[in-house]
């Protein structure tokens, strides 16, 4: 369908409107309004509604997202590089608590077909999870994983896969020192995932630093023998050490290995689906590979679907820090009550003195592909970025590696990358994740089902077969926030029930988890 000359304009206060056109529009392009493009205007990027002069505020979201440089006429591209970042909000005399949204109505009887744990979590999936306690093992591992999926994964047809959750940790770092904890727990949490059913196997070599005691320490899993002693009979028969005097080559290693993971596969095979409220989903929100409409489109709706969510009684956790960074003061007045307001200005401060020490800052975030996809700044990025989370209090905060343990919204304290905010949100306890992306990115996990959301339907139809939820159609009109942010709550539960599987499960795609390890390398 050909459009005529448009564009999207957030707020009313805003003096910027983002183009909405394939392609762009070119120089002379008139819009329904009068206002006539200067120059050319890309697909996704800024055209300002009204004249600026130098030093004028540039507003988007009702935000100031910069400065510009320079005198600039209505009709002009407004970018990058004709704008000056605002300084980021001062952690200090932050609102706490100063607009806790109302509760909405309750959301009654939806439900999927889950595996119920016996700590009450809830599964979407049914795997085999194989943790290494080092990255020593993880050739070793993943020679096995793919023997175990091609010799004995056929044999249990209720299990869905095997993965092995290989790191780059374990060894040759300060084990003891006081940011070690983050990547040691998760590992921990992420073994405990609920997509994992309770079954606890690792993989060590046995000289680590990362002992499985100390990665699994007494009371973290359910104790198999019959003597109540702690982490070392809840590890037994759990572990394989590589180095164990009764391993003779590398063949016996992996028949250890596969030993091991039969028990386990066998225990597995019995679980059953069933009915479960939808009030047990944990979905985890994500973008990626951002442009433009992220903002506009994609994560508007991924926020209408979390309220639903939360409606509902689930949880669901949003993060990536230096993309919230810059609106923290949303966050602080949206919070529940006082203690979660201070714990999320806690975590802020956290990462901004990890950032310090590293000798970088929050514009360090912003790639060459969402500046190329119309982001000129972290700022526009954060706010676009925050409205994934929709219009629900947030309940409470997760720390990075920790595990989530309320339900509600959830601000998750993660790195923007990618696969460090999902590894984390695997760990903090996530069934389900969502990710929007505008650019494109092939990212998946093999550990929870990951449903794809195009910001664009240009990209939905470059990528049909990597993208499940095509959301570009609420710019051209064709769908509305709310129809989008329903589509995604129903794929919601029925993915979650395994009665549909995302594109990246039909391809069998998926990334490597990717640890933050803050600690200092020995």
């Amino acid at each position: 369908m050909e459009l005529p000359p448009l564009y999207i304009r957030v707020h009313p206060q805003d003096n910027v409107a983002i183009v909405v056109n394939n392609g762009g529009l070119a120089e002379g392009a008139r819009f329904a309004d009068g206002l006539e493009l200067r120059e050319r205007v890309p697909q996704g990027h800024k055209v300002a509604l009204t004249d600026f002069a130098e030093g004028d505020p540039v507003i988007r979201y009702n935000v100031v997202i910069g400065y510009a440089l320079k005198a600039l006429p209505r009709g002009s591209w407004i970018n990058e590089h004709v704008i000056r970042m605002p300084s980021p909000p001062e952690l200090d005399n932050l609102p706490i608590a100063t607009a806790v949204p109302p509760p909405m109505p309750p959301l009654d009887g939806y439900t999927f077909e889950g595996y119920r744990n016996a700590d009450g979590s809830v599964g979407t999936r049914n795997i085999l999870a194989i943790t290494t306690t080092v990255q020593c093992v993880s050739g070793v591992v993943e020679h096995a994983v793919a023997r175990i999926k091609r010799e004995l994964l056929p044999r249990y047809p209720y299990v869905d896969d095997v993965v092995g959750l290989e790191h780059t940790y374990g060894c040759g770092v300060a084990i003891d020192a006081p940011d070690a904890n983050v990547p040691i727990r998760t590992v921990r949490n992420i073994s405990l995932n609920p997509n994992f059913g309770g079954e606890v196997m690792l993989v060590s070599l046995g000289c680590e630093k990362l002992q499985p005691t100390r990665l699994m320490p007494a009371g973290t899993i359910p104790i198999r023998s019959v003597d109540d002693a702690g982490a070392e009979d809840a590890l037994n028969g759990e572990v394989v050490c590589l180095q164990d005097d009764e391993h003779v080559g590398f063949q016996s290693m992996i028949d250890s290995i596969m030993t091991t993971a039969e028990s386990h596969l066998e225990r597995l095979n019995r679980r059953r689906r069933q009915t479960c409220p939808a009030s047990d989903l944990v979905v985890g929100v994500q973008c990626g590979g951002s442009d433009a409409f992220s903002g506009l489109t994609a994560n508007p709706a991924v926020g209408f679907a979390t309220d639903l969510l939360v409606r509902a009684g689930g949880t669901v956790l949003f993060s990536e820090v230096t993309e919230v960074r810059d609106g923290v003061d949303q966050l602080t007045r949206r919070a529940a009550n006082a203690d979660v307001a201070h714990e999320i200005i806690r975590e802020m401060q956290w990462y901004d003195d990890y950032l310090k020490r590293g000798g970088a800052d929050r514009s360090a975030n912003t790639t060459p592909g969402n500046k190329k996809g119309g982001l000129s700044n972290i700022v526009e990025k954060a706010m676009g970025s925050i409205i994934k989370s929709g219009n629900s209090p947030i309940s409470g905060v997760v720390a990075p590696g920790d595990k989530v343990r309320q339900k509600g919204l959830i601000y998750a304290a993660t790195p923007a990358s990618d696969f460090i905010c999902g590894t984390l949100q695997v760990a903090a306890g996530i069934n389900l994740h969502v990710f929007t992306t505008g650019r494109g990115t092939p990212y998946s996990l093999a550990e929870v089902p990951v449903i794809k959301v195009a910001t664009r339907s240009d990209l939905a139809r470059r990528w049909f077969d990597l993208m499940d939820i095509d959301a570009g159609r609420i710019a051209t009109g064709e769908a509305t926030i709310e129809d989008i942010g329903w589509q995604l709550f129903r794929s919601m539960l029925e993915i979650a029930s395994g009665k549909q599987q995302t594109c990246a499960e039909k391809l069998g795609l998926h990334n490597q988890l990717v640890l933050f390890n803050p600690a200092p390398v020995t």
